[in-house]
C-alpha cells in the first residue's frame, strides 16, 4: 500500500499539492483551535481527496475532538477513518493511532509524563505495522528550535518494544524528516515550519500487509 503522510496542516490543507497513493494519512493538528467550522472545513476537504482510504488522528490543537466528541462524530463522514487510541486493519496492515502528547500548558489531548501517559502507550498492539501518534518519541523528530528534546520517553520505550514498520507523527514542526530506530522508520510529517508556512512536502511510504488478518478492503 502506498501511503501519503502529512501532519500539522492547521487549516492550510487546501494549499497542499498531494501525491497520488492508496491512502492519505494525517497525524493530527488539522485545525488551529479546533472550532466546529475549522474541523468541518477540513473534513470536507479530506473526504474530497481521491485516495481510496483517508485516515487521521487529532492533535493538541484539535479541541473539538476532545471537548465535544459527540459533535465531532456527527460531523465525521462514514468514508473517513478516525482513530483515537485504537487500531484498524486495512488490506492486512494494522494501524494504531492516538492524539495523546505530553502536557504543554493546557492543549487538547495533553497528559502528564509518566504513568498518566504510559497507560495509553501500553495499549499499542504488539503487531502494529503503522503507528500514528501526534507527538514524537524522545530523541526522534523531537528537537525544537531551542535545541531541546521534547519527545515522550515512555512512547520511545513502547516503540522499541513493538518495533512497527513505520511510526508517523508531527507536532514539532521544525523537526520534519525521516529517522531510523532499530527496525522502525520514523517520520515527522509536519508540512508547516515553525512560522506556520507551508514548506515541507508530504512523505510517501510503501507498506506491505500481512496475510491472514481480517481486512477492510
Amino acid at each position: 500500500m502506498e501511503i501519503v503522510c502529512i501532519s500539522d496542516t492547521h487549516g492550510k490543507h487546501a494549499q497542499l499539492e498531494l501525491p497520488v497513493g492508496d491512502m492519505l494519512l494525517h497525524a493530527g493538528d488539522v485545525s488551529s483551535r479546533g472550532s466546529v467550522s475549522e474541523v468541518k472545513q477540513f473534513l470536507d476537504w479530506f473526504e474530497a481527496q481521491p485516495h481510496k482510504y483517508k485516515l487521521f488522528i487529532a492533535g493538541n490543537h484539535d479541541f473539538l475532538m476532545e471537548d465535544h466528541p459527540e459533535t465531532f462524530k456527527e460531523l465525521l463522514p462514514d468514508s473517513l477513518i478516525y482513530l483515537e487510541n485504537e487500531s484498524i486493519v486495512i488490506e492486512g496492515i494494522t494501524f494504531w493511532g492516538s492524539p495523546i502528547s505530553p502536557r504543554f500548558f493546557d492543549w487538547a489531548f495533553n497528559r502528564d509524563r509518566g504513568p498518566d501517559i504510559r497507560k495509553y502507550w501500553d495499549a499499542i498492539p504488539t503487531d502494529v505495522d503503522v503507528l500514528i501518534t501526534h507527538g514524537p518519541p524522545l530523541d526522534y523528530g523531537d528537537l525544537t528550535a531551542r535545541n531541546e528534546r521534547v519527545g515522550c520517553a515512555d512512547l520511545k520505550e513502547r516503540l522499541l518494544e513493538v518495533q512497527p514498520q513505520y511510526h508517523i507523527f508531527g507536532h514539532i514542526h521544525e523537526a520534519y524528516g525521516m529517522y531510523r530506530c532499530e527496525e522502525s522508520t520514523l517520520i515527522n510529517a509536519s508540512v508547516l515550519n515553525l512560522q506556520y508556512q507551508l514548506v515541507n512536502a508530504p512523505v510517501v511510504i510503501e507498506v506491505e500487509g500481512k496475510k491472514g488478518r481480517k481486512n477492510i478492503e
